[in-house]
């Protein structure tokens, strides 16, 4: 049976699932990131023409993800501004890198995609916990 006092609030599975997502993308955002600013020549050649401030924002923001995780695992209320302050970030990262890009700036379009896809995820997680 489900305990569903205040004290432990059943979490529904969709909830768990964006836990684990979130801690898997986290992870992934993290080794990559840290592949390229820290890891060996071939991490950065492998990159291509990468932008070094989206590579450190995504670094920096890989903890707050797992963060985020960490918190939406154990529905702590804080998770629906952390969720919504990451979005925000990425989204003002990727207006940022935008400006870059269109006043003559080398980058993969990868780039551009990752940006409009971590923005996306974040803003998605942000409104589905809204109010949990």
């Amino acid at each position: 049976m489900t305990n569903t006092s205040p004290t432990n609030p059943a979490r529904p599975v969709w909830l768990k699932a964006i836990a684990i997502f979130a801690l898997i993308f986290g992870t992934v955002t993290l080794f990559s990131s840290s592949s390229v600013l820290f890891g060996p020549e071939i991490a950065r050649t492998s990159a291509g023409a990468y932008v070094p401030f989206v590579v450190w924002f995504n670094f920096a923001a890989g903890f707050l993800y797992i963060a985020a995780a960490i918190g939406i695992w154990r529905a702590k209320p804080w998770t629906f501004i952390l969720a919504a302050l990451i979005a925000l970030a990425t989204a003002v990262t990727a207006l940022l890198f935008a400006r870059y890009a269109s006043a003559g700036g080398n980058f993969e379009m990868r780039t551009v995609g990752a940006l409009l896809v971590r923005t996306g995820f974040w803003a998605a997680v942000a409104f589905l916990i809204k109010g949990r």
